[in-house]
């Protein structure tokens, strides 16, 4: 059986699924206060300005992957109007419970699909836009999951990876420190679940930095991508154009 890494620890891949379904189910409920706590609010920041470069037009369709609690599918909902349409999706059926009561607590009833972004269920070529925010480097087989969206999208349309990435080098101490030292112990006082938050600060080390991510969706089927760094590499957007 084949072996991938779950955070730094290395698992067969059947194993893979089942140990980040159990971080997400016990994070979903405490996921957007935690969100907060932990990035000190930019996390906000960031998904205004991945929505911005979505630069969604009325009528337009949006898969969001990933989705989780729904803050990007909310926004994509605004851009396209009533004759668009966004699908938001997750693999974790506790994230996108939780996500689906709050797109409805907000007047908004949205497709909700619990999907494997490594086998949507969508037919080629049927969205303007694919989003994913936070959600590729918890995935087994990253390549296979870019192939997909890929797939998905119309000629013309537009993946945009949202993900921590490489931080700058000046910010490599403090960050390693802000990881390991206090993300678990913030995890630990506000979500009850210290393993989990260190799990995630693992997960980031383990992922592709921005160079490797473009090379890998080029390979998937984007023949033009941009990396845009943010917050000093803490996190960067990819923007892939399918040609």
């Amino acid at each position: 059986m084949s072996q991938t890494h779950f955070g730094f620890e290395t698992v067969d891949e059947a194993v893979k699924a089942n140990k980040v379904k159990g971080v997400f189910d016990s994070v979903a409920s405490k996921y957007d206060v935690m969100n907060d706590l932990m990035s000190m609010g930019m996390h906000r920041a960031w998904k205004v300005y991945t929505v911005a470069v979505a630069n969604l037009q009325p009528g337009q369709k949006a898969l969001d992957i990933a989705g989780g609690t729904g803050d990007l599918a909310m926004a994509f909902a605004k851009r396209v109007g009533p004759t668009g349409m966004v699908v938001h999706t997750d693999i974790n059926e506790a994230m996108l419970s939780t996500g689906r009561d709050r797109l409805l607590d907000k007047g908004l009833a949205l497709p909700t699909n619990l999907c494997d972004a490594e086998k949507l269920p969508y037919p080629e070529g049927t969205f303007d836009l694919v989003s994913v925010a936070f959600g590729l480097r918890n995935m087994t087989h990253k390549d296979v999951a870019l192939a997909e969206m890929c797939r998905v999208l119309k000629p013309g349309g537009r993946l945009l990876v949202l993900e921590f990435s490489k931080v700058a080098a000046p910010l490599q101490k403090p960050y390693d420190w802000y990881s390991f030292k206090v993300l678990p112990r913030l995890g630990q006082m506000v979500a009850g679940d210290a393993e989990s938050y260190r799990y995630l600060a693992e997960s980031i080390r383990m992922h592709p930095d921005q160079a490797t991510l473009k090379g890998m969706m080029k390979t998937a089927g984007f023949g033009h991508v941009d990396v845009h760094n943010l917050t000093g590499g803490v996190v960067a957007l990819h923007v892939g154009i399918k040609c």
